[in-house]
Formats: structure tokens, C-alpha cells, sequence
């Protein structure tokens, strides 16, 4: 599982004009679902966004997790984030679970995350989605489990 992390002084997701997530202060974490990933993966993914250090102490140093400034989580699922660039002019999407497998392990991605942090919001898988940020620093990682 792959998550392209942003941290954000807001953020939201719209499906046709509607507003179906949004978050102020936090992460916003597009999340790609490969083939041979499951629960335990999920798991470490979600351990990784609660508890990365991306936030501010008081001496300016990234030293606080989202966890400690008690901030908002965003996930929106995002299959082109697994596509191998390597070769060519055409990404391939081949190491990218399938559909049913991809929306079942971010179905239980969000599940975890709501029962051990809050506030969570979230996109609709599958959804030709709109996402709105406020990027703040800017400040982008990309998480690997």
C-alpha cells in the first residue's frame, strides 16, 4: 500500500458538486491499493499516518504526528498512485489490486481509522472525485508499507 501524504491547513472532496469530506488542519492522504496487500499492511499504513511526525513543535521542527495535534484525517482512494512510470509515455496500472480487492482493504483502511482517531472524512471510491487542498508548507511524503 502506498499513501501520497499532504499536510493541510484544509481540505475536501466533491463528487458531482457535493461536498463529501472535508477536513481543516491535517493530512490528506491519497491512498493506492496493490496487488498482495492486505489487512496487516493496512494496518502499518494506517499506524504510519497517525503517528508521522509532520507537524511543528514548539521550536518549528517536525517532531508531532497528526495524533498529537489532534488533526484531521482525509483518505480518498487513488488507484493511479500504484502505476509504474518506469517504461514509456503510458503508465501501466497492472501492479494494482483489483477493484473489489482495492475498495475492500480502503474499506477497511477507513474503518481502522475512524475507530482509532477522529476526526476522518473520506472521498467515494471509484468516484471521478474533486479534491481541494490547502497545502501547507508545502509538505508531501510518500508512505510505503
Amino acid at each position: 500500500m502506498k499513501a501520497l501524504i499532504q499536510r493541510v491547513r484544509q481540505a475536501r472532496v466533491e463528487v458531482a458538486g457535493e461536498v463529501v469530506g472535508a477536513i481543516d488542519q491535517g493530512l490528506l492522504a491519497l491512498i493506492g491499493v496493490e496487488q498482495g496487500d492486505d489487512p496487516a499492511r493496512a494496518d502499518k499504513l494506517l499506524h504510519k499516518l497517525l503517528n508521522y511526525r509532520v507537524f511543528a513543535d514548539d521550536a518549528g521542527r517536525m517532531n508531532r504526528s497528526l495524533r498529537d495535534v489532534g488533526g484531521g484525517l482525509l483518505l480518498v482512494s487513488q488507484f493511479t498512485l500504484v502505476a509504474d512510470t518506469r517504461g514509456g509515455l503510458r503508465p501501466s496500472f497492472s501492479s494494482g489490486a483489483s477493484p473489489a480487492e482495492g475498495e475492500a482493504l480502503y474499506d477497511y483502511l477507513l474503518g481502522q481509522a475512524r475507530a482509532q482517531h477522529a476526526p476522518v472524512a473520506c472521498g467515494r471510491f471509484g468516484a471521478d472525485m474533486q479534491v481541494f487542498l490547502q497545502n501547507d508548507g508545502p509538505v508531501t511524503f510518500l508512505l510505503e508499507v
